[in-house]
């Protein structure tokens, strides 16, 4: 497929210049796929057939104004309406019922819309730069002082989670439920529905789309509130949102240094173990910052995850008597059995023990089974719906006999004074429309 006409000026030799040579920029692999194939997968399916036709052709005029491959109109409309692609098949519907004119009128719309949606969006050269994008964003979330009450310590976990999610998809935007969020969270869904709603106020979250149907979930964008986006000061010293200013500034040496291992973090959380009726959150934190040769006193740790004394010390007390932690002196370590080439690696019969322990055990799999149930439930409640519409949709009130279809008299005069010309949905009483004889 041909895309933008590029032309690239050779250098001129013996004082005549050559002739222009001429570049065609095509399309991405998944885009040339989405084109001459269609919409296989189903990903923009819509509610009807119409309305998933103009959700593809808006994907390929997004994909037809990438930087580098921008489309001219005359190339979009080639490859649309005038070959016999699959891709094309709505746009060919269109100039057939509407006219040619109209058509490509629709068509340059739609790209001058994708053309400005892309010059708004950030740009992203590679996989790389979205992966130092969701980094930024870890950072942020890992120097932050994240306490034990208020809703803070699910709010934790509902990040940690889409940063994972982040990750797999490749980019700041995913597509996430709230039940996906809850078994990676290992909370309830009302908890999740609760984080959701703060994490958006904090400016931590936005939802780009919600989700619809059993097959689209809701797209989310993690980004940085804008109060603790990164900067240089001369009052910071230097120093990240949440670290510590360097020696020589004013309160150097005062403000703890508060860190969270977000990866450790969420390789326990979803754990029976660390439940809310277990060790908790404040446990994973704790394993987190611990190290098997390294020892940290309480006043490390206070200083390091910004928990409440008491709260490290109920904590690391049950934590040594499950056996993940090591006391000696005052000091505590990361038992050898979960000291892993990461620093921390789970054993899972270990954690399973300490989750007998707590009383938490089979936690998750009775909510993983409830969140089963409850899709299988939604999908029944999806189709019957869709039954219901169907059949109201087909619904006749005025049974068959009572208007002649040919002259649209009223035979049965039981029906005299009704408004009959729709059959589905008859009026009473009668009301001529205007000019018409009563």
């Amino acid at each position: 497929m041909t895309g933008q006409v590029v032309q690239v000026r050779p250098p001129v030799r013996g004082g005549r210049r050559a002739v222009p040579v001429w570049e065609r920029r095509g399309l991405s692999a998944r885009m040339r796929r989405l084109l001459l194939e269609g919409d296989v997968t189903g990903r923009y399916g819509g509610a009807t057939d119409s309305d998933g036709g103009y959700r593809l052709t808006m994907a390929l005029a997004v994909g037809c104004s990438q930087p580098g491959r921008a489309w001219t109109p005359a190339d979009f409309f080639e490859a649309l309406l005038y070959t016999p692609t699959a891709g094309g098949a709505w746009a060919r519907q269109l100039r057939e019922r509407k006219g040619t004119d109209y058509a490509e009128a629709k068509l340059g719309a739609m790209l001058d819309k994708a053309r400005r949606l892309v010059a708004e969006a950030p740009v992203i050269t590679c996989r790389q730069d979205a992966l130092e994008a969701i980094e930024a964003v870890r950072q942020v979330v890992e120097d932050q002082p994240w306490s034990a009450a208020g809703g803070a310590g699910s709010d934790l976990k509902n990040l940690i989670a889409r940063l994972t999610l982040c990750e797999r998809s490749g980019g700041v935007e995913h597509t996430a439920s709230v039940r996906q969020l809850a078994e990676a969270m290992g909370c309830a869904r009302a908890t999740v529905e609760a984080s959701n709603r703060r994490l958006v106020d904090g400016d931590w979250l936005v939802l780009v789309k919600s989700g619809s149907g059993k097959l689209h979930g809701s797209v989310w964008r993690l980004k940085i509130p804008d109060r603790l986006r990164p900067c240089v000061t001369a009052e910071t010293g230097g120093a990240r949102v949440g670290r510590s200013p360097t020696a020589g500034y004013r309160g150097a040496g005062t403000v703890p240094t508060v860190h969270t291992d977000t990866r450790a973090v969420g390789s326990l959380m979803h754990h029976d173990a660390f439940h809310h009726h277990g060790h908790g959150l404040s446990g994973a934190r704790i394993l987190a910052c611990l190290d098997p040769l390294d020892g940290l006193d309480v006043r490390a740790l206070r200083e390091a995850t910004g928990l409440h004394r008491s709260t490290i010390q109920r904590r690391l007390r049950h934590l040594v008597a499950d056996g993940l932690v090591a006391e000696l002196d005052g000091y505590y370590y990361l038992a050898s059995a979960l000291a892993g080439p990461a620093r921390l690696h789970p054993d899972e019969d270990l954690l399973d023990d300490s989750a007998h322990r707590r009383g938490t055990s089979g936690r998750g799999r009775c909510r993983r089974a409830r969140h089963q149930v409850e899709r299988v439930c939604y999908r029944r409640w999806l189709e019957e719906r869709q039954l219901r519409q169907g059949q109201r949709r087909g619904l006749v009130l005025v049974p068959d006999g009572v208007v002649d279809p040919a002259t649209g008299e009223v035979h049965d005069e039981r029906w005299h004074g009704w408004d009959l010309s729709d059959t589905r949905r008859p009026t009473f009483p009668y009301t001529p429309r205007p000019g018409q004889a009563a």
